[in-house]
Formats: structure tokens, sequence, C-alpha cells
């Protein structure tokens, strides 16, 4: 792919995620309901799910017409460019539905099954972070770079729990063996973001069970070009049966940890 591709890719990711984020938090209702519900009656969408990843669509029908999707809220098409977006319109809706400040629209591009651009819009931190593969991490202007190497016992690390009961105890029963093993444990509620702020510096690692694509694939690039380690269970990809982002030190100390634990199984 050349960099003339990969930089108009990022310009569009850019362009769909401003004006999604500036639609999510000026265009947020003050009866804000739940439209419907996913995998259980606590997962959650949103009227405004539905809005974003619409105005999402459109901007990437005008522009690159030709390309693939594959969104959260239903959206799916091959397309015959050989790039796919994915795109999670709002990710961390419960925190959206009860007006806290963390969510998220993280939109990302593929080629031949490789995510070559991400972006992840933060309106409520006024802060946009974006990566392409091969050309590093940055928020806005600012280069990123994940933290100096620390011990597992210092690390601070982020950690998301399922809205399904049994995944939600096995997952409860896992952080209680990881806490004590590192400095302390935080749960954000935005896949996205905890991504970006691993490449950030703003936590060590963190690591979830039962993601899907679009809750993933544009953190995990941008997690990767600031010079963090990603994958899931060892010798294995990041996926929905683990993902693991961290510092390379803590990386490997944790997913061998993560391994025992059986956190990549309900």
């Amino acid at each position: 792919m050349s960099d003339e591709l990969k930089a108009e890719l990022l310009d569009v990711g850019l362009e769909a995620a401003r004006r999604a984020g500036e639609l999510l938090r000026d265009g947020r209702p003050a009866d804000l309901a739940v439209a419907a519900t996913k995998s259980s009656p606590i997962d959650v969408v949103t009227e405004m799910d539905i809005a974003a990843e619409k105005l999402i669509t459109s901007v990437l029908a005008r522009r690159r017409p030709e390309d693939g999707l594959l969104g959260e809220e239903g959206a799916d098409s091959p397309g015959t460019s050989g790039v796919r977006w994915i795109v999670d319109p709002l990710d961390g809706t419960v925190n959206y539905l009860y007006g806290l400040p963390s969510w998220s629209v993280s939109i990302a591009a593929e080629y031949g099954g490789e995510t070559v651009v991400g972006v992840v819009e933060a309106p409520m931190r006024g802060e946009t972070y974006h990566a392409v593969l091969g050309g590093g991490a940055w928020r806005g202007e600012v280069r990123l770079a994940c933290r100096a190497a620390a011990p597992l016992d210092q690390a601070l690390v982020g950690t998301g729990f399922a809205y399904l009961q049994a995944r939600k105890e096995q997952q409860a029963e896992v952080a209680q063996r990881v806490i004590p093993r590192v400095r302390d444990i935080r749960r954000g509620g935005s896949a996205a973001l905890d991504l970006s702020d691993v490449a950030a510096g703003r936590l060590d690692a963190y690591y979830e069970r039962g993601l899907n694509p679009w809750d993933l694939a544009a953190g995990e690039l941008i997690a990767r070009e600031a010079g963090a380690l990603t994958g899931g269970r060892p010798g294995r990809p990041a996926s929905g049966e683990l993902a693991l982002a961290a510092t390379p030190a803590v990386f490997a100390s944790l997913q061998p940890l993560l391994e025992e634990s059986g956190a990549w199984h309900d």
C-alpha cells in the first residue's frame, strides 16, 4: 500500500471520527434513552449510536464508495477496493448513557486483513489519537510512546467486564488474581480509550476478553505504533478470546499470569 493511500485513508478516518464525535458531544439529548439491547438487557444501544454510525457511513460512502465496511450497529458490506473500514460509532455506550466522559469514536481501515490506519476520537477529553502502520502513534501533533519498563508490581492495569453474567463472574475471578500482583487496576469502560491510554503512557497495560473487531482494531494499532506489545494467549494475536496490550516488560509478565488465571475462557 502506498504512503499516498495511507494518508488518504487517515484523512477520511479523521473526518468521519471528528464529525461523529461532534454529533455525539453536541447532540446528546437530555432524555437519552435505550433504543435496543445487544448481548444482554444491560448491554445497550442508544439512538445516538445509530445516528453516529449513519453519519460515519455517509462520510465513507461519499469519499471512499468502493470500500467495505463493518460497523457495530449493523453496517456490513464487502466492498471492491480491498480496503475495509471497521467502525465503532460509540465505544463506551453505558458511560455515554450515564453522562460519564469516558467514551470514544473508533474507526480503523484495514487492507488485506491488516489494520493500516486507526483513529480514536475522544470528544470529552478534546483529544484525537491516530496511527498509520509504520508511522507511529499520535495524539494530535504529539508523538506517543508507551511507558518505560517497570516490573509487574508497579504496573497500572486497565481491564473491562462483559455484560453476560457467566463471563462477568469469571472475569471477576481473574481480576481477583491479578490485583494483588500489580500496582492497581482500572475499569474505564471504553476499550478504544484504554488501548490509546497504553499508547499515551497513562496505563502500563490493558487486557480484556470478549472484544469485537470494532472495539479493538484502531486502538490496538495505536498501542503497537507507540511501542506496546499486543497479543492474546501466548503465540496468538489479540482477538475476542483475549486481547492484551502492554509495555514490553509488563507484557512478558502479565501474559503468562492471564494464561494461568484463565482469562481466555468463561
